[in-house]
């Protein structure tokens, strides 16, 4: 995820919803370390010294080589840290930090800001890394809009559906390493385990309103499966996405309408990718095409088939960088062809299916893959 590991001297901030588990991640981080014989100190304003001793016995984790300090008073932390010089110092959670010198309520962006400019100072000064917890608002930021990303050195964004067991811990921005990398774990009653997306994620098979996209995830990619539903309607249209872009979903649906030859615009359409997972990726346009396409004219693809390309507004289908990871991951999980841009490179193993248009691709899927294959679109 770093790219290397804790630069010394550097303040990364891990940012997620309330109860995503950021605590939970936190505490495996500074037990490992621990254990590891790298000194580790814990400032928790969320949950007392017995609270976090519970939580490490209900998720498995020794926490016998952590070192407490109540997270409330900016002042208590930072001479805790100087004095023990641990290797990590992790609070939990900024927004609970206090400093006496700024008039303001905590959690407010004013002390939020004093609270993170002490701690990066008490970083580069000791050359002790520091982990700061965040939790993000109802639009996305932490504590106020970029309160803290452009100060701290590494931000990390922990996501996922509450509702699951499934999180993905992602990097927006890291000054020592690339950015874009991800990892994937599953949340049980013993704590946070990585997992394989695979696995997780696997595309269905054959199932109408089903394709299967490759997005890249920092230097991976994942074969995730996208689902569209269209449904006949008197009223007015809706369009309504989950884990897709809204505004792109409407125009992909607009797209296959107008230049595609699929008569959706008088239905009501659906989309939601597997897993909970959220995707942002333009190559995913084609696979949101052909599901779409799939549900509406009642026929599904042809099994085994991914979709790669970037489809603009008048059809064409664009060529995406990344393609021998999106070929592998299709590989991974069984794919025997990727629908992709004409020139996109070597095969991996994977047939290529040429399409220069959206036209293309459902022509091609309409008849289908050859003798000894269920026809598809």
């Amino acid at each position: 995820m770093l790219g290397g590991g804790l630069v010394p001297g550097s303040v990364l901030l891990l940012a997620g919803e309330p109860g995503i588990g950021k605590s939970t991640l936190l505490l495996h981080i500074v037990a490992n370390l621990s254990a590891a014989g790298r000194a580790c100190l814990l400032a928790s304003g969320e949950e007392s010294r017995a609270q976090v001793a519970a939580r490490a016995c209900r998720v498995g984790v020794d926490g016998s080589a952590i070192s407490f300090v109540p997270g409330r008073e900016l002042p208590a932390v930072i001479d805790a840290a100087r004095a023990s010089r641990p290797f990590l110092l992790a609070v939990d959670s900024v927004q609970t930090l206090r400093d006496p010198d700024s008039g303001s309520a905590p959690g407010g962006p004013a002390q939020v800001r004093s609270c993170t400019d002490a701690l990066v100072g008490l970083a580069k000064a000791e050359g002790m890394a520091v982990l700061l917890t965040g939790h993000v608002t109802k639009d996305g930021d932490v504590a106020g809009p970029r309160t803290l990303e452009h100060a701290v050195d590494v931000v990390l964004t922990f996501d996922g559906d509450p509702r699951s067991g499934f999180r993905l811990l992602a990097s927006d921005k890291n000054r020592f390493g690339s950015e874009g990398e991800t990892c994937w774990f599953e949340m049980s009653s013993h704590g946070l385990a990585e997992a394989d997306p695979a696995s997780l994620l696997a595309p269905g098979s054959g199932e109408l309103g089903s394709a299967t996209a490759l997005p890249l995830a920092g230097r991976r990619a994942l074969a995730v499966e996208v689902q569209a539903l269209a449904v006949s309607t008197e009223g007015p249209a809706r369009r309504q996405a989950t884990g897709l872009d809204p505004r792109r979903f409407a125009l992909m649906a607009a797209v296959l309408d107008k230049v595609g030859g699929v008569p959706v615009a008088r239905m009501e359409l659906f989309g939601a990718t597997a897993g909970g997972i959220r995707i942002d990726d333009p190559a995913c346009d084609l696979a949101v095409v052909a599901a779409l396409a799939s549900s509406a004219a009642g026929r599904p693809v042809p099994a085994g088939t991914a979709f790669v390309g970037e489809v603009s507004l008048t059809g064409l289908v664009r060529p995406v960088p990344g393609m021998p990871q999106r070929l592998a991951a299709a590989a991974r999980v069984g794919g025997e062809r990727v629908v992709a841009p004409a020139g996109s490179g070597s095969s991996n193993g994977v047939r290529i299916i040429p399409a220069g248009h959206v036209r293309d691709a459902l022509e091609w899927a309409r008849e289908g893959v050859g003798a000894g294959t269920r026809s598809g679109l």
